[in-house]
C-alpha cells in the first residue's frame, strides 16, 4: 500500500498485465497456418488479403511474415514477396538430419549434466504414458506426447538454445510426422513400439551411458526419416486435392 503524498489517499501498487500485440497475435495465428500448410508449398502470400482475414493493418502482417521468415516457416524473394516454404523429400531430410544432430548432442549434455531425480521424473512419465500411447488412435494425441517426451529430454540437457531449436524442428516437420505415424498406425506393424525405443534411450541414460543413449536415438529418429518420401508423397495429394 502506498500513500500518494499530495492526497493523503492510499494508494494500491498492482501490475498491469501487458496485453498480446497486434503483430503477437497476428504471428500466432500466421505461425499455426504455416506449420499446417494453410498457404500450399511455394504459394505466393497476399499480405493484402491476409490482413482482412485477419483484420489488422499491413504492418503487423508483415512484422509477423518477417519472423515466419527467421523462423523458416517462409521464404521471401526480393521484389515478388513472400512464400511459402517449400515441400520436398530432400527439404525433410534436411530438417530430420538437422533434428539428429540436436537431440544428439542434447542428449549427450543430459548424461553428463542431469540429476538422476530428473531422470526418474522422466521415467515416471512415460510409466503414465505408455499405456494411453499404446491404445490412442488420435495421432495429434500421438504426436503430442512423443515430442514431449523429446523436449523433456532435451531439456535435461540444460541447454535452452538446443531445446529452443528443436521445439522450431518439430513445428516444421509436424506435418510430415503426422501423415507417418498415420500411416504406421493403419497397417500392421511389427516395428518396436516408439516408446519402447523411448524405455531403450532413457535407460541408457539412466545409467549414464551416453554413446548407447545416442545409438538408441539415433535409430529411433532415422527409422521415421526412411519413410520420409512416401509421406512428402501423400501430403502433396492431400493439400492439391480438388474441393468437393
Amino acid at each position: 500500500m502506498r500513500k500518494n503524498s499530495c492526497t493523503g489517499v492510499n494508494r494500491v501498487k498492482t501490475d498491469k498485465v501487458k496485453p498480446e500485440s497486434n503483430v503477437d497475435r497476428v504471428y500466432v495465428t500466421l505461425r499455426q497456418m504455416a506449420a499446417d500448410f494453410a498457404f500450399k508449398p511455394d504459394q505466393r502470400i497476399n499480405e493484402s488479403e491476409l490482413a482482412l482475414l485477419l483484420k489488422a493493418s499491413r504492418t503487423p502482417v508483415r512484422e509477423a511474415l518477417n519472423r515466419l521468415v527467421a523462423e523458416g516457416f517462409l521464404t521471401f524473394q526480393s521484389g515478388r514477396g513472400f512464400f511459402c516454404r517449400s515441400l520436398s523429400p530432400q527439404r525433410i531430410l534436411d530438417l530430420y538430419e538437422a533434428r539428429v544432430a540436436i537431440e544428439c548432442e542434447a542428449l549427450r549434455l543430459t548424461c553428463l549434466r542431469a540429476k538422476t531425480e530428473k531422470i526418474e521424473a522422466l521415467s515416471e512419465y512415460l510409466d503414465k504414458i505408455e499405456p494411453k500411447y499404446a491404445t490412442c488412435d488420435d495421432v495429434i494425441i500421438l504426436l503430442e506426447m512423443d515430442e514431449e517426451f523429446h523436449l523433456r529430454l532435451a531439456k535435461l540437457s540444460q541447454n535452452a538454445e538446443l531445446e529452443t531449436m528443436l521445439r522450431n524442428l518439430n513445428d516444421r516437420i509436424r506435418y510430415i510426422r503426422m501423415i507417418d505415424l498415420k500411416r504406421m498406425r493403419s497397417k500392421d506393424n511389427t516395428e518396436t513400439p516408439p516408446l519402447s525405443a523411448h524405455r531403450m534411450i532413457l535407460n541408457a541414460v539412466l545409467k549414464r551411458k551416453p554413446v548407447k543413449a545416442e545409438k538408441a536415438l539415433r535409430d529411433h529418429i532415422e527409422r521415421r526419416r526412411e519413410e520420409a518420401t512416401e509421406a512428402v508423397r501423400i501430403a502433396y495429394s492431400q493439400l492439391y486435392v480438388p474441393d468437393l
